[in-house]
């Protein structure tokens, strides 16, 4: 009895360990967030480089990190964000330090009476460099005025 009770407990010890797989994740240079004013109901979506600030309204935005799950995977993005307020007349107070994912956004959201941010992805240099090229505008060709053929040859 004893021998099958230790390998009940091993198994159930070893065996949902060994459930859980690890899913890769591509770091990448760009995060790309949107940002909603309450108070006005101004909505911008953000395209911030790792480790450089980036100001909305009276936020600092920083992004340390931002990862994507290869091709393969289930689709999911995430961002590592310290989010600092500067008012006027005061020092930097912080307002959210962590990770949020663009599928879950109230898994972690940031709390502000003004602000709301979310992730909804991250994207290479090459894609946020590469501009899209103008299209030029095509004018209207004007009517040539028909001439009937059957009349000039009577």
């Amino acid at each position: 009895m004893r021998i099958f009770f230790l390998i009940y407990l091993i198994a159930t010890l070893i065996l949902p360990i060994t459930a859980y797989a690890v899913v890769p994740t591509i770091e990448k240079p760009i995060a790309v967030l949107r940002a909603l004013d309450k108070v006005t109901a101004r909505v911008e979506e953000l395209e911030v480089p790792i480790g450089r600030p980036y100001k909305f309204g009276t936020l600092l935005i920083t992004v340390r990190g931002c990862r994507v799950t290869p091709p393969e995977e289930t689709p999911e993005a995430a961002a590592f964000l310290e989010v600092n307020e500067f008012k006027p007349g005061s020092t930097g107070a912080s307002v959210f330090r962590g990770w949020m994912f663009a599928s879950s956004p109230a898994l972690s959201a940031m709390e502000h009476p003004v602000y709301d941010i979310w992730v909804t992805g991250c994207k290479d240099d090459a894609s946020a460099s590469a501009a899209p090229t103008p299209v030029q505008p095509v004018k209207p060709e004007q009517p040539t005025p028909q001439t009937n053929h059957a009349k000039q040859n009577e």
